[in-house]
């Protein structure tokens, strides 16, 4: 068996020189209700303030239709689109008077993410998993979007700790599209069998990875086997 670091942690052969972690349900514990009417009620109050006139009901239809449309937009199978875009048109469509569509679309998102936000928390088990690698190249491969979900692992403390992240919003595909994952191994300069995949998601984080020959564990099943 292959030792991993130096606290003498093995698993199967080859040895692990480099380890991925999906974001959240693995390293952060999030719940976010984007549905609520409420949400949108105060994103509308928010966005009035920044020169943009949009009724809530509105505003959740129109997100949601705009998100939709993107998406298809793309001819990718397993799209991905910048929610910061988004919100750019609409917040350019609804104006009442000149605005900086750009820098407010960016603002908006943030501001959406933080109206729909019901918990946000590191999971315990995850911090030990990171000690336990830290001689180890590392990473974030998550269906996420930078443009928040990097300020969520800034105020978590956890952005330090990673040689690089890689949110699905950068490339426009999400997982278990492989591009997603060879980008990241791309950035490691590992082969795939030098790489351990941790994540919460079976499809995503466990089989897709297994499939490009790479090693992977559900999160879980970390926890149990390091005794974290």
């Amino acid at each position: 068996m292959a030792g991993i670091g130096g606290g003498g942690v093995s698993v199967r052969d080859p040895p692990v020189e480099g380890v991925l972690f999906d974001c959240y349900g693995t390293l952060i514990d999030i719940l976010t209700d984007e549905r609520s009417i409420g949400t949108y009620r105060l994103l509308s109050r928010w966005l009035l303030y920044q020169g943009v006139r949009i009724a809530p009901d509105h505003l959740r239809e129109l997100y949601r239709s705009r998100v939709d449309e993107a998406l298809g937009r793309t001819g990718e199978r397993y799209p991905e689109v910048r929610v910061e875009e988004v919100f750019a048109g609409i917040c350019a469509e609804y104006s009442a008077w000149e605005i900086d569509a750009g820098w407010l679309g960016i603002e908006a998102a943030r501001a959406f993410r933080a109206a729909s936000l019901r918990r946000l928390c590191v999971l315990e088990g995850s911090l030990r998993l990171l000690d336990l690698f830290d001689t180890q190249k590392i990473g974030i491969v998550s269906n996420g979007q930078r443009v928040f979900s990097e300020q969520e692992v800034r105020i978590l403390g956890l952005y330090e700790r990673f040689d690089f992240i890689v949110f699905s919003s950068d490339l426009g595909f999400r997982k278990p599209d492989p591009r997603i994952y060879a980008t990241a191994l791309d950035r490691m300069d590992l082969a795939p069998q030098e790489v351990l995949f941790i994540g919460d998601n079976c499809e995503n984080d466990v089989l897709a990875p297994q499939k490009l020959g790479m090693q992977a564990l559900h999160v879980k099943e970390a926890w149990r086997r390091y005794g974290t």
